[in-house]
């Protein structure tokens, strides 16, 4: 290649040595004959210096020399194209992995000759390679350990991926969820919803979900359901998207705020009881002393009668408004229609105690089969009434139950002072917690609005579908 004068020659070898590619002639011995100028830029040594050497005890670390011998050397004993990935040392020291092609070459009479090695410098690709790997490996172990179950899928809603706590927490072996629909994981009605949701969000970006987070009911092999916290993240590419789901199984933490809450209405009853049993009693006995004392000042027309005729009113009213706060405080009625009676029950008491216009409203009749669920919207309901008569001194209170798309609808309405600037959506005040509180207990949702006619709107919206108790452990 070298040895011609030929224009052709020499046009071959002014692209040789400009070439990105190494090109390396030996003889049959394995000497250097020539290499490009490829080589030369890369090694930092000179053709000059290097010709008539042995290639690969040159440039070959010790470790690798056998092997890179064997393959160039067994290239041509089979007289047939062969490939090899060796380090090559450079003039400082330092090493360069390049993947090498070795051809056989021939004189005229085809006797064999020597060798042509064509080589490509993959020092840059193999670390990005190994950072890849390192990155994956890392990633593979975080989603390994992770405590929380963590899923990609498809745009159609297919799962691709899951990790070993959704394997945990579900039930299902990795085969038997990737390929399916994530509807699988889910109890209807929701498993019939999340397609339509899916292809709504697709066409028209509307989210419920993605990128904001909630509480759902997520359903296991075996047919049990469970309360779970779902966020939803999406990750575009450039021939689609996915979107990852990470998954927290709520049953412990949901066991816990039943406990703390069931103690607050053991709590709240024992006090609604002492105020029954004890206050009340003790307020009906002084009534009666009053009254007998009255009858008597009255018979012997004592001018203090009048007096004592107030203080026995008073006493009676203060008797009256404690046995109404007993009742409040005690559990609402159990049988399906308690919560409808109850929400009517605290219209007409708050009608009747603050002296406010309280409508309840629920048409048609809605019927709470699970007391656990009625207890908590009757609690929210009192809180959000209590709150609008001391803090928003509204005149107009409205208390609404409804059934909506499979969601119990409890709002409460009136027309007070509205949400202060600083309080933002959320509110910072216990009562509000309270309420959030118990709104999540029962996989619901809890809103605080502004009215657009002025005041402020409490709205609660919870699954029909019951929430499931927390498993005993």
């Amino acid at each position: 290649m070298h040895t011609t004068g030929s224009d052709t020659a020499t046009l071959l070898n002014d692209l040789l040595d400009t070439a990105d590619v190494l090109v390396v002639e030996l003889d049959c011995l394995g000497r250097i004959i020539w290499f490009n100028g490829a080589v030369s830029r890369l090694s930092g040594w000179a053709l000059q210096e290097k010709r008539g050497r042995d290639w690969v005890t040159d440039f070959v670390p010790l470790p690798e020399r056998e092997m890179t011998r064997d393959a160039c050397m067994g290239a041509a004993e089979r007289q047939e194209p062969a490939n090899h990935r060796a380090d090559l040392i450079m003039r400082d020291g330092t090493r360069r992995t390049v993947d090498w092609f070795y051809k056989p070459t021939h004189d005229q009479d085809g006797q064999w000759v020597g060798m042509i090695c064509l080589g490509h410098d993959v020092t840059e690709a193999e670390k990005v390679r190994d950072a890849l790997f390192a990155s994956e490996e890392r990633a593979q172990g975080v989603l390994a350990t992770a405590v929380n179950a963590i899923i990609t899928i498809s745009e159609r809603g297919i799962i691709e991926t899951v990790n070993e706590a959704t394997e945990r927490i579900f039930g299902y072996t990795r085969q038997e969820m990737i390929g399916r629909n994530i509807s699988m994981l889910m109890p209807e009605p929701y498993r019939g919803q999340h397609n339509g949701y899916l292809d709504r969000y697709n066409k028209t970006g509307e989210r419920r979900i993605i990128g904001i987070g909630r509480e759902a009911i997520g359903q296991r092999k075996d047919g049990s359901v469970f309360p779970l916290d779902l966020s939803v993240g999406e990750v575009k590419l450039p021939n689609g998207r996915i979107f990852t789901g990470i998954i927290r199984d709520l049953t412990e933490r949901k066991k816990l705020e039943e406990k703390i809450l069931s103690i607050s209405e053991e709590e709240q009853a024992r006090i609604g009881q002492d105020l029954h049993d004890d206050l009340c009693q003790q307020l009906a006995a002084i009534g009666c002393l009053a009254k007998v004392v009255h009858q008597r000042l009255t018979s012997n027309n004592v001018p203090e009668a009048l007096q004592l005729a107030e203080i026995t009113r008073l006493i009676t009213h203060a008797n009256v408004r404690a046995r109404e706060m007993s009742r409040g405080l005690m559990p609402v009625v159990l049988d399906s229609s308690g919560l409808m009676a109850a929400l009517a029950d605290l219209a007409s008491s708050t009608e009747r105690i603050f002296r406010v216009s309280c409508p309840f409203r629920c048409d048609p009749p809605v019927d709470v089969t699970d007391n656990k669920v009625a207890i908590q919207l009757y609690r929210i309901a009192q809180e959000a009434v209590a709150n609008a008569i001391k803090h928003s001194h509204a005149e107009r209170i409205e208390i609404s139950l409804a059934l909506t798309d499979g969601m119990f609808d409890l709002t409460i309405r009136d027309n007070g002072r509205g949400i202060p600037d600083h309080a933002g959506s959320k509110g910072t005040g216990m009562g509000l917690l309270t309420m959030s509180h118990r709104a999540r207990m029962i996989g619901g949702t809890l809103s605080l609005t502004p009215d657009r006619f002025g005041g402020t709107v409490v709205q609660c919206l919870a699954p029909a579908l019951p929430v499931p108790p927390p498993a005993s452990p």
